[in-house]
C-alpha cells in the first residue's frame, strides 16, 4: 500500500490524540514549539499544512515520530488490475 501526507482536507486526529494523551492544551503545545494556539487548531482541523520543520518540532514535543502523527496508510480503493 502507498502512503500519503495528511493534507489540508483531512483532520489530523492523530495530532489531537497525541496532544491530549500528554495532557497538553493547544496553548501548551503552541507555547512549547513557539507558534500560536490558532496554528495548532488549524493543523488539527486540517486547514493548515505545517512545514516539515514545524512537523518535526510538534513530534519532538509530543514524543512521537513523523509517521505516527503525520502519515497514514492510503486505503487501496481500486481493485487490482489483471
Amino acid at each position: 500500500m502507498g502512503r500519503f501526507y495528511v493534507g489540508q482536507l483531512a483532520k489530523n486526529i492523530k495530532l489531537k490524540l497525541a496532544r491530549v494523551a500528554k495532557d497538553m492544551t493547544q496553548q501548551d503545545l503552541a507555547d512549547e514549539i513557539g507558534v500560536t494556539r490558532q496554528t495548532i487548531g488549524l493543523i488539527e482541523q486540517g486547514k493548515y499544512n505545517p512545514s516539515l520543520s514545524l512537523c518535526i518540532e510538534i513530534c519532538c514535543a509530543l514524543d512521537k515520530t513523523l509517521d505516527e502523527i503525520f502519515w497514514e496508510e492510503k486505503l487501496n480503493e481500486n481493485k487490482k488490475e489483471n
